[in-house]
């Protein structure tokens, strides 16, 4: 089997979506299926043994991290008569996935499409919540184009349907349980993100830092907790926003990790806190669960998919600071408590591997063959 993807975004680029598509491409290297994906050209030709074809674009002003590529029917078709793939699949499809769209029409092959940020619920913290109805009409105007939608969480599956999105089923979870893993625990690391207080409890927030992230939220915790300090692993065009937010607080800012540093940063932690509401799925989670590091997140979005509250890890009401403060007093308060959360968050992160949720990516891709 031979498919070709279309992203709107890709490496260098680090984001969950770019995680799943290069541990997808992973594995479907393992399991005897080719790949191509086209994304905004970044000067990439190769990941592992997927061919990677870069489609000129522009940086996108609202967020300069982002390149948008208009499509480019000539070099589309070009590498897909060359590449002679079975199915298209487009990833969030908007501008160049709009390409693969119009590919799959023109060549009359099978089109699959996967839904992966919640944009919607993006627009009111870019003040554009008017437009949300004008949205949903280009979700649905692209996505029905598709025999099949996936979805990363129920929440979202539910989320589609309910606004006349077709066909649409779930992509399983995944995650990377060898990388992120309790081993890389590190008192070096420990020392670091707490800059030389290791033995102060240690929160720790990963991914982007960007409005819709709702980041500045955690400032009530630390306010109601002094004692605790938060380490920002990543970065974005909202850094700036929060370092005036959390002015006068025990934040280390501490930009981008990868690898087995970033697998040292969530095990070397007490608790990943994570308030974002607009979460398809949040994989950054299972990434923090598979270190053992408990984590606290908002009762919105995929979140629920993942953390069972009590059980694996903790969920709390958005706009509650209330529950955050008292449940992430109550946990940092209580070690034995805390470690069996870490415990479980381990065993359920066990549960999904990146091999089998490819194998039901590639089911997918056969009933729509």
């Amino acid at each position: 089997m031979r498919i070709a993807y279309f992203t709107e975004t890709f490496l260098p680029k680090i984001d969950g979506i770019v995680t799943r598509l290069t541990q997808t491409f992973k594995a479907l290297e393992k399991l005897g299926v080719e790949s191509q994906v086209f994304s905004p050209g970044h000067g990439i030709q190769q990941f592992h043994a997927t061919r990677c074809v870069g489609v000129p674009g522009f940086k996108f002003p609202l967020y300069p991290e982002l390149k948008l590529s208009p499509p480019n029917p000539f070099l589309i078709l070009k590498e897909l008569q060359s590449f002679k793939p079975d199915l298209i699949h487009v990833v969030n499809p908007a501008f160049l996935g709009l390409g693969g769209i119009l590919a799959a029409k023109q060549l009359q092959l099978p089109l699959l499409a996967s839904y992966h940020t919640h944009i919607p619920q993006y627009l009111s913290h870019y003040g554009f919540g008017a437009i949300e109805d004008l949205i949903w009409m280009l979700i649905r105007s692209l996505h029905n184009q598709a025999r099949l939608n996936l979805c990363t969480s129920s929440a979202m599956v539910e989320a589609l349907r309910a606004n006349d999105v077709k066909n649409v089923q779930l992509w399983r979870r995944g995650v990377d349980t060898e990388l992120f893993h309790p081993k890389y625990k590190d008192p070096e690391m420990r020392k670091f993100l707490s800059e030389g207080h290791e033995s102060a409890p240690l929160l720790i927030y990963v991914g982007r830092l960007s409005a819709e992230k709702e980041i500045q939220n955690i400032a009530p915790i630390l306010k109601a907790i002094p004692q605790a300090r938060l380490a920002l692993v990543g970065d974005g065009p909202f850094r700036q926003e929060l370092e005036n937010r959390f002015r006068g607080l025990p934040v280390h800012f501490v930009g981008y990790l990868k690898g087995e540093k970033l697998a040292s940063a969530f095990a070397s932690a007490d608790l990943f806190v994570f308030p974002s509401t607009t979460e398809t799925l949040g994989l950054v989670l299972l990434e923090a669960m598979a270190a053992g590091l408990p984590c606290i997140g908002a009762r919105a979005g995929g979140i629920p998919d993942i953390i069972t509250d009590g059980v694996n890890g903790l969920l709390a009401d958005p706009g509650s600071n209330e529950q955050w403060i008292n449940k992430t007093r109550h946990y940092l308060t209580h070690p034995q408590e805390l470690k069996t959360l870490a415990e479980a968050a381990r065993a359920e992160a066990e549960k999904w591997d990146w091999v089998g949720s490819t194998r039901g990516l590639l089911e997918h891709y056969q009933s729509i063959l």
